[in-house]
């Protein structure tokens, strides 16, 4: 199980320092939230902040777009070093020119399906994503509870890419910590964005280690 700490439950007057501290804590990647205030009903930071907070970590970044039109910004997280973009199949741009302008620029990519969007949505396009991430919270704020009737989702895009032979991620992002995380591991997720859990521990390294324990 990777672990990716979710920079929404950081200090944010700290961005920086926190991302070292998660580096050390032996976080394997950093999850950027970006939220516009329309697609989502919160607004977070751009791709200026982003690229000011890349030199912290050589940990692969993963940048999450909520946000309503990622077409248009896909050239400004790609120069601020993303190394990963997932966006959401509810968005308005047109879902396979956003990916193809994401994989022009040499980077990762993923889509993304909220609570209410079926598994099936992100069928169409398994064979051209790295990774899939599925929501198990409402997206836009942390401190969520995770909805644990979010996992056959992951049962059910991870079946299809075996009947496929697809090789890809599979991503949870949403109230995962200590109760939950084995859950998400066993319906076959493969990356945990871990927020408060991780960062509002007593010792990062010792929530991090416990984490990845759970899952086996």
């Amino acid at each position: 199980m990777l672990i990716a700490p979710s920079l929404l439950s950081c200090d944010f007057s700290k961005m920086g320092s926190e991302i070292e501290r998660m580096d050390k804590a032996g976080a394997d990647w950093m999850h950027l939230d970006v939220m516009d205030g329309h697609f989502v009903p919160n607004i977070t930071f751009g791709a200026p902040v982003y690229k000011t907070v890349r030199p912290y970590s050589d940990k692969p970044f993963d940048v999450h777009l909520m946000i309503t039109d990622p077409l248009r910004y896909i050239d400004d997280f790609a120069d601020a070093g993303a190394d990963m973009i997932t966006f959401h199949v509810e968005c308005d741009s047109p879902i396979e020119e956003t990916i193809e302008k994401i994989k022009s620029r040499g980077i990762k990519v993923g889509l993304v399906i909220k609570p209410d969007t079926p598994a099936e949505a992100v069928f169409p396009y398994l064979d051209r994503l790295d990774l899939v991430l599925v929501m198990t919270v409402e997206p836009g704020f942390g401190g969520q509870s995770f909805m644990a009737d979010m996992l056959p989702k992951v049962t059910a895009i991870r079946r299809e890419c075996e009947a496929r032979g697809i090789e890809l991620l599979i991503e949870a992002d949403g109230g995962i910590g200590e109760a939950t995380i084995a859950q998400a591991a066993a319906a076959g997720v493969d990356v945990c964005v871990a927020g408060t859990a991780v960062f509002k521990a007593d010792d990062a390294k010792k929530a991090i280690e416990n984490l990845k324990a759970l899952c086996n």
